[in-house]
């Protein structure tokens, strides 16, 4: 029950805040316009209470699943606007000929205004993570100086140069004793080069010499792309908490226990982690957990989830400390963090439609609800910045695919009329609209039945 409400809680908070974010986007760019708004509510269904303010009514409705804005002469171009009154007369005058009216202003305003809102999760979520960076930060506490490979990718640049895990780099290019930040420093000033690299390997000194790829030119390039997994943090991976119907249940993980070791392999990171079960493809791990102070070995088998191979666990934070980053820094790492989600979407978007994703695979409200509840129950503020901004990046994606109903799909259709240079027949529309409506509730069910299944509420049905 705790973890329900909790659950629920924060669903409503998270999706409350990026829908009126998103909702705000077309209401403030209609106002601009010159559209009359009637309507802004938060939430679905019955009107609870609210104000009115100018010709705008300001309420709060009774389901706190999202919002609407309703614009004048809006229902007549959509009459399956969620939230508007189907029980409504019709209007007396021609909306067209109403100045405040969306049919009245051009075409190009009113795309403007449909783009608004996914504009508006855009700002939003660079705004969150750049709020996070730059008066927040978590970083370890205790942080590792000394820079010691903790794994190699196989057949990576690391791995021809002949760097093994456990290496301790003592000169890196012309840096002598470098720290991970030289080192990635030296990396970036030498793309396409070959550089020295001196390491101690249990007591012996080896020269070894290192190709940086041509990809270090790239803003996002990191030490993993050179195939060198780093070192960062003491002890072992952390357990926060198990996903359900994951390899990690079904394995027997559980929440607290801490993996000090994956195929004799001692890893003190899930990044390490994760980087060497992409490398195996699927290969079945042996992990080494540490459960009340008893060690124990327990079989996992990674399975492709969402955009690589996993096994489903949340790792617990190790102690941070907070490290504020200056304005600009914190700007560009935000564009980054928003660039690498817009990219696994576009991802996740072309797997789904060439089958090499299936829509079982996808989070609904469901979800999106468990997963904001773990993240509001995990230490820090990362995880929950984290998702708020991806659920905003997400959302405003979506809403830009050119399907009727979405924002991207009112887009298209004036793009459309822009090109045929006359309006399509409002009973042509309807009629999109109306199948668009029953195949968006379609997939909504499945993906809601889909959520709950994963719950473990049915498990006793199942053979």
């Amino acid at each position: 029950m705790h973890q329900f409400l909790v659950s629920a809680a924060s669903f409503i908070v998270l999706v409350g805040v990026i829908v009126v974010v998103h909702e705000f986007g077309h209401f403030i760019v209609a106002k601009m316009c010159g559209v009359r708004v009637e309507a802004f509510s938060f939430g679905f269904g019955p009107r609870l209470f609210g104000f009115k303010y100018g010709e705008t009514d300001y309420k709060i409705s009774l389901l706190p699943l999202g919002g609407y804005v309703k614009m004048t002469g809006e229902a007549s171009e959509q009459n399956l606007e969620v939230g508007s009154d189907k029980s409504a007369p019709a209007p007396e005058i021609d909306p067209a000929s109403d100045p405040g009216s969306l049919l009245a202003h051009p075409r190009w305003q009113r795309m403007l205004i449909g783009a608004a809102g996914p504009i508006a999760n855009f700002v939003l979520a660079i705004a969150v993570m750049l709020f996070y960076y730059a008066f927040i930060n978590e970083i370890p506490t205790v942080t590792v100086k000394t820079p010691t490979v903790e794994w190699v990718t196989p057949d990576s640049a690391a791995d021809v140069a002949g760097l093994k895990a456990g290496d301790e780099i003592v000169r890196f290019d012309t840096a002598n004793q470098p720290e991970w930040e030289k080192v990635f420093e030296r990396i970036k000033l030498n793309a396409n080069q070959q550089i020295p690299v001196t390491v101690n390997r249990q007591g012996k000194t080896l020269q070894l010499s290192l190709h940086v790829p041509a990809a270090a030119k790239g803003e996002d390039y990191e030490l993993s792309d050179a195939g060198i997994l780093p070192q960062l943090a003491q002890g072992p991976i952390g357990v926060s908490s198990v996903q359900p119907g994951t390899p990690a249940e079904q394995a027997g993980l559980r929440s607290g226990d801490a993996i000090s070791a994956v195929d004799g392999h001692t890893f003190h990171s899930v990044t390490t982690l994760i980087a060497y079960m992409q490398a195996g493809q699927g290969k079945p791990l042996l992990l080494t957990v540490l459960r009340n102070g008893q060690s124990m070995n327990i079989g996992a088998t990674p399975a492709k989830l969402e955009s690589g191979w996993k096994i489903g666990f949340i790792a617990a934070l190790p102690p941070y400390k907070h490290d504020p980053l200056p304005l600009s820094a914190a700007l560009n790492k935000s564009l980054v963090f928003n660039k690498n989600g817009s990219v696994l979407v576009g991802e996740v978007l072309q797997r789904l439609l060439s089958h090499r994703l299936a829509v079982s695979q996808l989070m609904g409200p469901v979800g999106i609800a468990r997963a904001a509840g773990e993240a509001t129950e995990m230490k820090g503020w990362m995880p929950k910045f984290q998702l708020a901004s991806e659920i905003s990046l997400q959302l405003g994606i979506l809403n830009l695919l050119p399907f009727p109903i979405l924002d991207g799909g009112m887009i298209l259709l004036l793009l459309i009329e822009s090109l045929m240079r006359h309006d399509i027949s409002l009973t042509i529309k309807e009629r999109i609209y109306q199948a668009a409506f029953v195949v968006l509730v379609a997939f909504f069910a499945f993906v809601l039945f889909n959520d709950v299944s994963k719950l473990g509420l049915f498990a006793h049905l199942k053979p």
